[in-house]
């Protein structure tokens, strides 16, 4: 399944029909690079990583958590890592439903939600307008970071495990995407070339690829990539409820010359 994720990669889609410059996708876009790069300082920041990042069990307690860090021992190379703790969280831990989800992992994290912001984040602008898209776009995430809080919870998972990065609110637009524009042709490398699928096929293998994971947590690797995959799965969903409220009634949304058939 990883595999097949590095061979199935989305490159551009049809945007022929857009009218608007999306100013707001290119302020997201360049918000979370100067997130990851100046204030986390690429990672290296755990003041900032550690504080700022959505913990299920301050939004479920509405009280700031610091723990120590951990000593963790790999049982088969033998070698001992040390997990950083909590740290103090300057602002209401609520915010961190904003705050996470401008922060990211690593570069591989932030290089693959930024790729698929830049590709399909335009299209939804384009019919939304830029406010409306602007509220969508945090309120997809903010609802996915709800979704990671209740799943660590009703689940059984662990609470104090942080989350953080754009993946909810990208989930979100993928979900407006694959309601609004179900035929339109994305360019994907798969293989070892350039192929244009249908995207109610690249989002819904996306789609398969959260909920086999998000199954694998269920059944107790809860661990797996430090990735919230419930996170994914309700941001879509927002997403796919959400976007027929967002859209202006002036647009009229299928292409048809524009899509994939």
């Amino acid at each position: 399944m990883c595999l097949l994720k590095k061979m199935f990669l989305p490159l551009g889609d049809d945007d022929r029909d857009r009218h608007i410059t999306p100013i707001v996708n290119y302020l997201f876009i360049i918000l979370n690079i100067i997130a990851f790069v100046w204030w986390q300082d690429l990672g290296n920041n755990i003041s900032v990583t550690m504080g700022y990042s959505t913990v299920p069990a301050e939004i479920l307690s509405g009280h700031d958590i610091v723990t120590g860090a951990k000593i963790l021992h790999d049982p088969i190379t033998g070698e001992s890592i040390r997990m950083p703790g909590l740290e103090p969280t300057p602002i209401p831990v609520y915010l961190t439903l904003i705050t996470s989800m401008f922060m990211h992992g690593g570069i591989a994290h932030i290089a693959g939600n930024m790729l698929f912001l830049w590709i399909l984040g335009d299209n939804l602008e384009n019919v939304m307008g830029h406010w409306r898209y602007f509220i969508f776009y945090l309120l997809c995430g903010i609802l996915a970071g709800l979704s990671h809080v209740i799943s660590a919870s009703f689940l059984n998972q662990s609470t104090l495990v942080p989350s953080l990065g754009a993946s909810g609110a990208i989930s979100g637009i993928l979900g407006g995407y694959i309601l609004l524009f179900p035929r339109r042709a994305v360019r994907v490398w798969f293989l070892l070339g350039i192929i244009s699928l249908p995207a109610f096929l690249v989002v819904g293998i996306w789609f398969v690829f959260q909920v086999i994971n998000g199954m694998g947590m269920l059944g107790g690797n809860e661990a797996e990539g430090g990735i919230a995959y419930a996170a994914h799965i309700g941001g879509f969903i927002a997403g796919l409820f959400l976007v027929k409220l967002f859209v202006r009634k002036v647009e009229v949304v299928p292409v048809k010359r524009k899509s994939f058939w």
